[in-house]
């Protein structure tokens, strides 16, 4: 079975959806109409990272680095996590230019 997003797919925050600061509770979380998910630390760096810009194969590259950690791991993990998150639309996926 492929994977919902190729490597050299880009992964973004669609429109309406925005990683926010729970100053209440102390938290992040990830924002999106009438729903938010709250993050650990894993999670708000795997969104951090989405700019519109890098392909999952790049930001894969730049956590493995950043926490030399094998970098198959890490787009393992990358893939897994973003794939529930499209699957609730809550992040969206396009092609490379």
């Amino acid at each position: 079975m492929d994977p919902l997003i190729a490597p050299d797919q880009i992964p973004y925050l669609p429109r309406g959806v925005r990683l926010a600061h729970d100053r209440v509770r102390g938290i992040r979380v990830l924002q999106a109409p009438e729903r938010a998910m709250q993050l650990d630390a894993v999670g708000d760096t795997i969104l951090s990272e989405l700019d519109g810009r890098r392909s999952m194969a790049a930001i894969a590259t730049r956590l493995a680095q950043r926490y030399n950690a094998p970098a198959r791991q890490i787009a393992a993990d990358l893939s897994d996590f973003l794939t529930g998150l499209v699957e609730r639309r809550m992040v969206f996926v396009k092609d490379a230019p």
